[in-house]
């Protein structure tokens, strides 16, 4: 294998991993320790990947770091999935749900399809395509304008403006991160400010968050944790975490990516 092919190679277990050992990718690849070291110098002078002590893991992004819609689809696909699933047991037939944008949201948007008589307000484009290409007619679907995000939200003051009015019996959000210090977060300074007005639209609130959510930090924050009445996430959250839910009495629903 040549040096340009090994380092690929080593790029893309990175990214699907968050990190690898030099001794691990020594005895896969056949070839020494400093081989190895000279692929990740490599590879770290460009940017791609952060050296550490025996190894190397992802570049951390930063806070304001927003990944695109397709990139965020293709991460913890079993656990969204999950939870779409279980989230999607708490809308009742004719209700007025809102979704925020998210690939967790869009998810949901799928599960949703059959439930009669919904009213949906969203600002994410690819959960009103999911509906629209349903075709149900008993559905009415509210799809907020404003400017395009790289997840293909609906943000700024237009969108703001459009919510200010609804009222919907359940919200729906996707965060970007979530800890106990900065509560629910985006990376994304118009977006934050969209969801705080979904969440004033909002009866109920109910973020839906993988486990790899907890302790990563958007620039902006949206709601601290006790805003939430619920949280669906999976079997991967910490102990820690389900700890500082339980203290900010956050009802915490657990799907199950094996089901």
């Amino acid at each position: 294998m040549l040096a340009p092919q090994r380092q690929s190679a080593i790029l893309e277990r990175v990214r699907a991993t968050g990190g690898v050992r030099v001794s691990d990718l020594s005895a896969e690849f056949g070839v020494s320790d400093m081989t190895i070291r000279r692929d990740l110098d490599i590879l770290a002078e460009r940017g791609l990947l952060a050296k550490v002590h025996g190894g190397a893991t992802l570049v951390d992004p930063g806070a304001a770091d927003e990944p695109g819609f397709a990139a965020k689809s293709a991460r913890q696909q079993a656990e969204k999935a999950a939870i779409a699933a279980r989230a999607a047991g708490l809308v009742a037939p004719g209700s007025a749900v809102a979704l925020s944008a998210g690939t967790t949201t869009v998810e949901l948007a799928r599960r949703l399809v059959d439930v009669a008589g919904l009213t949906v307000v969203t600002n994410s484009i690819p959960a009103a395509d999911v509906f629209y290409r349903d075709g149900r007619t008993d559905r009415t679907v509210i799809l907020t304008g404003g400017v395009r995000t790289p997840s293909d939200a609906l943000v700024g003051p237009v969108a703001v403006t459009a919510l200010r009015h609804l009222h919907v019996d359940l919200l729906f959000l996707g965060v970007h991160g979530m800890s106990e210090r900065t509560g629910y977060t985006t990376p994304n300074l118009l977006e934050s400010e969209t969801n705080r007005a979904l969440i004033s639209a909002a009866a109920r609130l109910v973020v839906l968050a993988d486990h790899t959510k907890w302790d990563t930090v958007g620039i902006c924050s949206i709601a601290p944790l006790a805003e939430a009445q619920s949280l669906v996430s999976d079997a991967g959250l910490t102990a820690a975490a389900r700890d500082a839910l339980a203290g900010h009495d956050v009802e915490l629903l657990i799907a199950d990516p094996h089901r």
